[in-house]
């Protein structure tokens, strides 16, 4: 099983360069192999076809790497928020959600 990640981002959310160099700082120090796709999302009718919760999003394999998105969570054109394992808001993902995704992926590949 290959791995692909999907970055989307709204081009006017601050945050995504700085998503951008996480992912790839975990990448880099995981030596995870990954397909990296980027899609910019510049209107509303982007946002509802890609299920686009906001930006960054970032997806390992199709699944969101916040694991606490919720399900049918409606498509936005807008900045995201996320929530790091202390509770605190970010605008970005952690790395550990990052790495967790990734792992999570390797897992199933493994089985």
């Amino acid at each position: 099983m290959s791995i692909t990640i999907d970055f989307l981002y709204w081009p006017e959310c601050p945050s995504h360069p700085d998503a951008w160099e996480r992912l790839q700082k975990v990448l880099a120090e995981t030596g995870v192999e990954a397909q990296v796709n980027t899609c910019v999302i510049e209107t509303e009718a982007e946002a509802e076809a890609a299920d686009f919760l906001g930006s960054p999003t970032i997806r390992v394999n199709g699944r969101d790497v916040d694991p606490q998105t919720p399900a049918g969570a409606p498509a936005r054109l807008t900045c995201r928020l996320y929530f790091r394992e202390d509770g605190r808001p970010s605008a970005i993902p952690t790395e550990a959600m990052i790495r967790n995704a990734l792992s999570d992926v390797q897992t199933l590949k493994e089985k």
